[in-house]
């Protein structure tokens, strides 16, 4: 068996390459299919397999490409992909390098609508609560949109028609295209930091989904929810739906409605104006005429014709509470004052100086000023006090002798005071 060549792994795997470089089938070629194993690489390239019913092919899309794609690949999506078949001769597989893809049976662009609109939903950037009130009368309006074209001609014709002096700003913008959705969020931005106007009005005219695509941007989206200035949203007609229409605190059907919400019709304020000056008048007129026959009534009533009548009701009443209360309290004296005197004739029976005005005495033992009631109660030798109606005498103790001179009947107190001998 002849071995004249002999090639390496790597010569074949190049060797391989090439042959298949050559095909012109597999240089441009669109293959649909369904994703499966999809991973994002951090570096922005992504790694995944298309399979059908019978076979699968691994698939890798670089970081060039990817930037241009406008949904989010899933795993499940049904997708046609178009790109070429190369082989990587370190693992020696050949593999399908995706350079565009798209979704198969929806539009990419419909698709990427749905996903970035759900996304949003699930943060709560559409929800009724967060959405600022616009204002009645703005003293200024800021009007993000093209310079040129039939949307700012007619913004600003019925803008001005309905309030003829009405305080425009216009911030031109592109409204389609790779650069616009940077300089309509720009433009929100922008108009929050200096703050001069009091609501903001995004619009464009109608079109097809990709020339409305700059208004389903991401970045167009969470600029209008930052927005501290209520926005808008008038794009396109009124059957067309962009993520912008679902995060603005209002969405007109059309720019020039977008202008007729923005401000009233002066004309029509003046007439309201005047209606309710008329009212106010009239009002004023009928409450000085209830007010004025209110006065004459109260003027022909008594109170007005003797204003001292209750006056001297009230004193006359006053004047006899005053001599029933003087009554009350002389009869309350004369009870009290009667029953003081009681009071002093019982206190004045039972005084020992009523005693000692019969002829009786009061002896005390000199030296303590106590009460004798006993002959027990001194010694021989002892000098004593005798307290007579009209004065004093001392005396000294003799002798003493007990002699029972008073028996105390039951139930009475035995009688303070006693005979002393001296």
């Amino acid at each position: 068996m002849s071995m004249q060549y002999v090639l390496s792994v790597s010569e074949i795997n190049k060797y391989i390459k090439e042959i298949i470089s050559r095909d012109l089938v597999l240089s441009n070629l669109w293959v649909k299919g369904e994703i499966s194993n999809y991973k994002y690489h951090y570096s922005g390239h992504m790694y995944f397999t298309i399979k059908d019913d019978a076979s699968l092919l691994k698939c890798v899309m670089f970081r060039s490409q990817t930037s241009g794609l406008k949904f989010l690949p899933e795993n499940g999506m049904k997708v046609i992909i178009k790109g070429y078949i190369s082989v990587f001769e370190r693992d020696g597989q050949y593999q399908l390098y995706a350079e565009e893809m798209q979704a198969d049976g929806i539009g990419s662009l419909h698709l990427a609508f749905e996903q970035l609109k759900k996304k949003l939903q699930a943060e709560g950037l559409f929800e009724a609560s967060r959405k600022k009130r616009i204002p009645f009368l703005p003293g200024s309006i800021g009007v993000v949109t093209s310079p040129t074209g039939a949307v700012i001609r007619d913004i600003i014709n019925i803008l001005t028609r309905r309030f003829p002096n009405v305080d425009l700003k216009i911030y031109p913008v592109a409204v389609q295209g790779e650069t616009a959705p940077a300089q309509i969020a720009r433009a929100i931005n922008r108009l929050n930091r200096l703050g001069n106007v009091d609501v903001i009005i995004l619009a464009r005219g109608g079109g097809s989904l990709e020339e409305l695509w700059a208004f389903n941007d991401e970045r167009v989206a969470r600029s209008i929810y930052d927005s501290g200035i209520p926005v808008i949203s008038a794009i396109g007609h009124e059957t067309d739906f962009t993520i912008a229409d679902f995060v603005a605190d209002m969405r007109a059907p059309t720019p020039s409605a977008a202008a007729e919400i923005a401000v009233p019709e002066k004309s029509m304020l003046e007439n309201t104006i005047s209606t309710y000056n008329i009212r106010l008048k009239n009002a004023l007129l009928r409450n000085l005429a209830q007010k004025r026959d209110r006065l004459a009534r109260a003027s022909g009533s008594t109170v007005f014709r003797q204003p001292y009548n209750r006056v001297y009701q009230e004193r006359m009443r006053i004047d006899i509470m005053g001599k029933y209360i003087y009554k009350a309290v002389r009869l309350c004296k004369e009870k009290k004052s009667n029953g003081l005197s009681t009071l002093v004739g019982k206190l004045d029976a039972l005084s020992p100086l009523q005693v000692i005005a019969r002829g009786y005495s009061i002896s005390k033992l000199k030296k303590t000023g106590r009460v004798l009631k006993s002959v027990s109660d001194v010694e021989p030798g002892d000098d004593i006090e005798i307290c007579l109606i009209d004065g004093k005498i001392g005396c000294a103790v003799k002798d003493t002798e007990k002699e029972k001179l008073y028996v105390q009947p039951e139930g009475k107190k035995e009688l303070r005071g006693s005979h002393g001998r001296a």
